[in-house]
């Protein structure tokens, strides 16, 4: 019998060593499909975090809050929220991204979701290829509003005074990185104006220097500014929306008042980790929408001056790309920041 010699014996060693790493590989990949389709199967066995980027009180919290409860009945498992403030939605994400993508971790996204990536270097998430989109919940266009007392009455005037008197225009918001702080980027951005964006800390304060003249603009929500409207303290120029909205049809939107094309919308949304089960997420796109349909949902959310949108996870990851890349543009162009 022919024997081996020694660099052959090495090199049949070697080979036994790869075929039996590739055998290891194949019996491990094999295990983790069969672990998927067991946990796709039973999904869901126990309770549900949904993670929510903004403390309790706001907008988002309030969506979360609706979804919660009436989800946790249809899949009959908790649903708990998990408020998680911090970085503007950053610290959300990133707990989001790097959980388990088996269903059980969810995260109710915002726009800044896909501002942040542009905005804040510290964001260690991919808006779009770190996450597994839901379904897109609701979107609300915003108000562009000045002092009562001020003699602009439409978008253009704003735009003619900014190139009159450079640097004396400024625009409020509830803070740097916020759908108003976005707004008024874009304004900048798309009218050639010389604006100046001060930041508050929340709607509140922002409408208190509006209301004193300390600012002249703002790009604010259709809820806070409602009482202030009707009590003749701040005066409506257009909506962000593409469509004027029903409940206020004699609004023209931006678009129509100057600005061609321009819109911004604050759009909420439910994402899970990327490469969550393509069947659980199916699942919670239809158990979700069947609740977003519901018409004293519906109501609720056009009192809040939202729009249901509902959409398959599909339309959202195209929103969320749309997002993403349109913001990224106007941050490089102004340079936006957070501080």
């Amino acid at each position: 019998m022919h024997r081996l010699t020694p660099p052959y014996r090495a090199h049949l060693g070697f080979f036994l060593a790869f075929l039996l790493s590739v055998q290891a590989l194949c019996v491990c990949h094999a295990q983790a499909q069969n672990t998927a389709a067991l946990s796709s199967s039973d999904y869901p066995n126990r309770p549900i975090r949904l993670i929510t980027p903004a403390p309790p009180g706001g907008s988002t919290d309030l969506l979360a809050r609706i979804i919660g409860p009436r989800l946790s009945q249809s899949l009959k498992t908790p649903v708990v929220v998990d408020n998680r403030g911090g970085g503007g939605g950053v610290l959300a994400a990133e707990m989001t991204a790097h959980a388990s993508p088996d269903g059980y971790t969810l995260l109710m996204a915002y726009s800044s979701h896909t501002t942040n990536v542009s905005l804040n270097p510290k964001a260690n998430y991919r808006a779009v290829d770190d996450f597994q989109p839901v379904i897109h919940v609701t979107s609300a266009p915003l108000l562009l509003v000045t002092n009562a007392n001020l003699p602009f009455n439409s978008a253009q005037d704003l735009v003619n005074y900014g190139k009159d008197n450079p640097g004396k225009l400024n625009f409020s918001s509830a803070g740097n990185g916020s759908g108003g702080h976005m707004a008024v980027e874009l304004f900048k951005y798309m009218t050639k104006t010389n604006a100046q964006h001060i930041p508050y800390k929340g709607m509140g304060p922002s409408m208190v220097d509006l209301i004193a003249g300390n600012v002249q603009a703002s790009f604010a929500g259709i809820v806070p500014v409602q009482p202030l409207l009707k009590a003749g303290r701040v005066r409506a120029l257009c909506i962000t929306a593409s469509k004027r909205l029903s409940s206020l049809p004699n609004l023209p939107t931006i678009s129509e008042s100057g600005i061609p094309g321009y819109e911004v919308v604050t759009w909420y949304g439910i994402l899970a980790p990327a490469h969550t089960p393509k069947k659980i997420i199916m699942q919670l796109n239809s158990e979700i929408k069947n609740i977003l349909k519901q018409p004293s949902i519906e109501q609720r959310l056009s009192q809040e001056g939202a729009s249901v949108i509902a959409s398959t996870p599909e339309d959202f990851e195209q929103t969320l790309r749309q997002e993403t890349q349109k913001w990224g543009t106007v941050v490089k162009a102004t340079g936006a920041r957070l501080d």
